[in-house]
C-alpha cells in the first residue's frame, strides 16, 4: 500500500500493516492483527484529561506531582552504536544530491526511524548518559531539525521508509511502563514534518493515541522537554496539531479518512497532546508563541453550544467537549458562548417574571422584561447607584436606559451613552476611587479605606453589565486586575472564602506603579550590604488623607531588618501588599458586584486576557479594515461624498478618529471581532448641505448630507463629531 506514491500512500494501510505483523511475528504467534492496535493501552477517551477539569478552584501546578507519580524508572536498554555526526549527514546530503545514488542517505533515515531505540541512538547526544531529568531532555536538536528539514527533499522511497520505520516504533508490543528514551522518541516524532500531510494521519494518529495515554509522570517530562524546542518548531508542531483537528472536522477530501465513527479518538488525542504544549508555554515568561497562536478558528464554524452544554452536563468525563480545552477555542467564539448563556439567561429571567405576575392575577407590562434604569445627568452616579440597588434582582435582564427630560427611545444607543458618561465619571481622579498611574496609563483601586464600598460594587456591575450586554467600555485597568477578577472565576459558596487574590509578582507591579518596581528590581540586585546600605524594615507607610500610616508586612515587621537574605521576601510581601490586602475590601465589593451579573459557567472558559478584551475591545483603530466592511445606502462607494469622506477620515488624527467612531457606535473601541463586526453603514440624507451629519447609535448608522467637496465635508463633519453628547428623536 505504500508503493502506489503519495496520492494514495495508505489506501491499503491495513494490508499493510498485516504484513508489517508477520514479520514480525513470523516463528510466533500466527493470529497478527490486520490493523493498527496498540496492546496494553486504554482507551484515549477513558484517560484522565490532561487538561485539568477548569471548575476546580485551585488549578495544580504542572511541577506539584505526588511523590508515586515520581517513581524511578526501568533501566534504559542499551542503545546501538550510531556515530554519524550533523557534518557527516549533510556531506551525505550534498553527494546523493549530486550523483543521484540515494542508497547512503536511505539507508541512513531507514535505520534511524526503525525504532525507538535507533531513534535515541542517532538522537541522543550521548547514549552513554540517562538524561532522566527534566531540565534536559538530551536530545540533540540541532542534528533533529537538519535531518527533518532534508527530509522533505529526498525521493519518496526515502520518505515512505521514514514512515514504516515510525510504523514499526509505534506496533511495538509495550510492557510495564515507559523509559526516557521512550519518551524522547515520541518528542522528536512529534516534529516530523510529514505528519503536514493528510496522507500520514492514520500513522499521526496512533501517535498521538499513544503519547495522549502516558501517566502523568510521563506528560510532566514531555512539557519541561517541550519548553526547550525553539519557537519556529515549537509553533510548526501545535500548527500541525491544529491542522489535523480542523481536517478531521472538515476534511477536505472525506475519503481520505477512515469514517468518523470508527476514529472518534483522533481529536480527543489531538487536544491532549495540544495541552501538554499549552502547559509548556505557560511555564516559560515570556511564553513561547502567544496563547492567541492555539486558537482554532475552525471550531467557530462548529455547533458551540452544543459544545457548551455537553461540557456543563458532564465536566470533564468520558464524553469530549472542546470546552475542557478552552485554550484552543478563539475569542470571538468565546464570545458567542457568552453572548447566548446570557441570552437565554435574559428569556429565562424575563419568563420567570411574566409568569410570577399571571400568576398573581395581574395585568403583564412590557418594562418587567427589562432592567429599566432612568437616571439624570445631573445626578448620573448617585442615580445609577440608587436604580441597580433598588432592582438588583433585575440585574440578568435586558437594560434600557433612559435620560430624564429627554426624547431619545434606547435601541441601545443611550445605554451606550450611559456607559460612556458613567465610567468618565467614577474614573475621574477627583472622585477618588480609583488613582490614575501617568507612567502606566492605567487606573488601580485607591487603598484609602472608607465607610462604604458600595460604589466599588457599582462598577464592578457596571463591567459585568457590559460583558453580558455585549457593550464596550473605555477602561484603563491593568492586566493584573482581570486576573484578580477570575480569582476564583466562579462565586464560592461559602461567603467567608477570600476572593479576588491571587498570585502577584513584580512584573504586575511593573505594569501599574513601574517606578516603584524598577526601585524594588534595584533592591534584588544590590551588590552590596542591604542591612547597612538601606536601613528598612518589613514595614511600609502609606499616606491617607495627608497622615502617613504604617503596615507591617509580617508579624512585627516594623523590628525585622530587611537583608541580603530575606530582600526576596519582602519584596513579594511588599507587592502582595500593594495588590492584593492593602485594596481587599474595594476589591472584594469590585469583584461581587461584577459576578452579580456574569454569574455564568463560560468564565471558567477565559484567559485574564481575555476577559480584559471582552470587557475594553481592542483600542487599535484600523479605518482602512471599516472602509472595506462599510455598507451604504442611498450611496455607492464610488460617489463623489463617500471617496470625500473616507478620504477626510483616513486622513483624521487618532483623536478625530476615536470622536467619529464614538459618534456613530456610541463608543471608540473596537469590538472583539474587529471592525467588521460595528455593521458600520452611510446612509444619504436627502436634508440640505448646511446640516450637519447625524448618527444613529443604536445601529452603528452615519446620515451624511451629499456635500459639494471635500472642505465643506471635513468641517461639518468635525464640529458634528466634535460636539456629540445627547439624544433627540426625529
Amino acid at each position: 500500500g505504500l508503493e502506489g506514491g503519495a496520492k494514495n500512500q495508505f489506501s491499503t494501510f491495513s494490508n499493510f500493516i498485516t504484513s508489517i505483523n508477520q514479520k514480525k511475528e513470523g516463528i510466533g504467534n500466527r493470529n497478527a492483527p490486520t490493523q493498527l492496535v496498540i496492546p496494553n493501552i486504554k482507551n484515549v477517551r477513558d484517560l484522565p484529561p490532561i487538561c485539568l477539569d477548569v471548575r476546580q478552584k485551585q488549578r495544580m501546578s504542572i511541577d506539584t506531582l505526588p511523590q508515586e507519580l515520581k517513581a524511578p524508572f526501568p533501566p534504559e536498554p542499551s542503545l546501538p552504536i550510531r556515530t554519524k555526526t550533523v557534518k557527516d549527514f549533510q556531506d551525505d546530503m550534498e553527494k546523493s544530491k549530486a550523483s543521484g545514488d540515494w542508497k547512503a542517505v536511505h539507508y541512513f533515515y531507514s535505520t534511524t526511524f526503525d525504532s525507538f531505540l535507533e531513534i535515541n541512538a542517532a538522537f541522543k547526544k550521548d547514549t552513554n548518559s540517562p538524561f532522566n531529568t527534566v531540565e534536559d531532555s538530551g536530545i540533540d536538536a540541532q542534528f533533529v531539525n537538519v535531518v527533518y528539514d532534508a527530509l522533505l527533499n529526498t525521493p519518496q522511497d526515502v520518505q515512505k521508509s521514514v514512515l514504516k520505520g515510525i510504523i514499526n516504533g509505534l506496533l511495538q508490543e509495550w510492557t510495564g511502563p515507559r523509559t526516557k528514551d521512550d519518551l524522547r522518541a515520541y518528542c522528536i516524532l512529534l516534529q516530523n514534518p510529514q505528519f503536514s500531510n493528510t496522507s500520514t494521519y492514520v500513522i499521526y494518529a496512533h501517535l498521538l493515541r499513544q503519547i495522549a495515554a502516558l501517566t502523568e509522570a510521563d506528560h510532566h517530562f514531555l512539557v519541561h522537554w517541550s519548553k526547550k524546542i525553539s519557537q519556529r518548531r515549537f509553533k510548526q508542531v501545535v500548527d500541525r496539531l491544529l491542522q489535523f483537528i480542523s481536517l478531521r472536522l472538515f476534511p477536505a477530501k472525506p475519503e481520505e479518512f477512515p469514517p468518523m465513527v470508527k476514529c472518534t479518538w483522533w481529536i480527543p488525542s489531538a487536544a491532549k497532546v495540544l495541552a501538554l504544549f499549552n502547559a509548556a508555554n505557560s511555564l516559560i515568561s515570556p511564553p513561547i508563541i502567544s496563547y492567541t497562536d492555539f486558537y482554532n478558528s475552525t471550531l467557530d464554524h462548529i455547533d458551540l453550544m452544543e459544545e457548551y452544554h455537553n461540557w456543563q452536563c458532564y465536566g470533564n468525563s468520558h464524553r469530549f467537549s472542546f470546552c475542557q480545552y478552552p485554550f484552543i477555542i478563539s475569542i470571538a467564539a468565546k464570545k458567542v458562548i457568552i453572548q447566548r448563556d446570557s441570552e437565554q439567561q435574559m428569556i429565562s429571567i424575563a419568563r420567570q417574571s411574566l409568569v410570577d405576575k399571571v400568576s398573581r392575577r395581574q395585568k403583564p407590562d412590557m418594562n418587567m422584561l427589562f432592567l429599566n434604569v432612568k437616571v439624570r445627568r445631573t445626578h448620573l452616579v448617585s442615580d445609577s447607584l440608587d436604580e441597580l440597588a433598588r432592582k438588583r434582582a433585575d440585574l440578568k435582564k435586558k437594560l434600557k436606559v433612559t435620560f430624564v427630560g429627554e426624547a431619545g427611545l434606547d435601541m441601545g444607543g443611550l445605554t451606550k451613552e450611559w456607559f460612556l458618561l458613567l465610567i468618565r465619571q467614577i474614573f475621574h481622579p477627583d472622585y477618588g476611587m480609583f488613582t490614575y498611574h501617568k507612567d502606566s496609563h492605567c487606573h488601580w483601586f485607591s487603598s484609602f479605606k472608607c465607610d462604604n464600598y458600595s460604589e466599588f460594587r457599582l462598577v464592578g456591575a457596571l463591567m459585568g453589565l457590559a460583558v453580558y450586554n455585549s457593550i464596550t467600555l473605555d477602561i484603563r485597568f491593568p492586566p493584573c486586575c482581570y486576573k484578580k477578577l477570575l480569582s476564583p472565576p466562579v462565586v464560592p459558596c461559602d461567603h467567608n472564602t477570600l476572593v479576588g487574590i491571587c498570585d502577584v509578582k513584580l512584573d504586575d507591579l511593573f505594569q501599574i506603579m513601574p517606578e516603584l518596581a524598577h526601585g524594588l528590581s534595584e533592591l534584588l540586585s544590590y551588590e552590596g550590604n542591604v542591612e547597612e546600605d538601606f536601613y528598612s524594615t518589613f514595614q511600609v507607610f502609606q499616606e491617607e488623607f495627608g497622615v502617613i500610616k504604617s503596615y507591617s508586612l509580617k508579624p512585627n515587621g516594623d523590628k525585622i531588618p530587611v537583608t541580603n537574605q530575606n530582600r526576596k521576601e519582602y519584596v513579594q510581601l511588599y507587592v502582595d501588599f500593594l495588590l492584593n490586602k492593602s485594596i481587599y475590601k474595594q476589591f472584594a465589593a469590585f469583584y461581587y458586584g461584577f459576578h452579580s451579573v456574569c454569574a455564568s459557567y463560560a468564565l471558567l472558559l477565559l484567559r485574564p486576557e481575555e476577559v480584559e478584551i471582552l470587557v475594553c475591545g481592542s483600542p487599535e483603530l484600523d479605518m482602512s479594515a471599516l472602509q472595506r466592511s462599510t455598507q451604504y445606502e442611498g450611496y455607492q462607494k464610488t460617489d463623489l461624498t463617500i471617496r470625500y469622506f473616507w478620504d477626510v477620515v483616513l486622513g483624521f488624527s487618532l483623536d478625530l478618529q476615536k470622536k467619529l467612531l464614538h459618534f456613530a457606535t456610541g463608543s471608540d473601541r473596537v469590538p472583539v471581532g474587529g471592525m467588521a463586526d460595528l455593521n458600520f453603514k452611510i446612509s444619504k440624507s436627502e436634508t440640505s448641505t448646511n446640516w450637519l451629519p447625524v448618527a444613529h447609535t443604536c445601529f452603528n448608522q452615519l446620515c451624511l448630507p451629499p456635500y459639494k467637496n471635500k472642505k465643506e465635508l471635513k468641517q461639518k463633519l468635525i464640529i458634528g463629531i466634535s460636539n456629540a453628547e445627547g439624544f433627540g428623536l426625529e
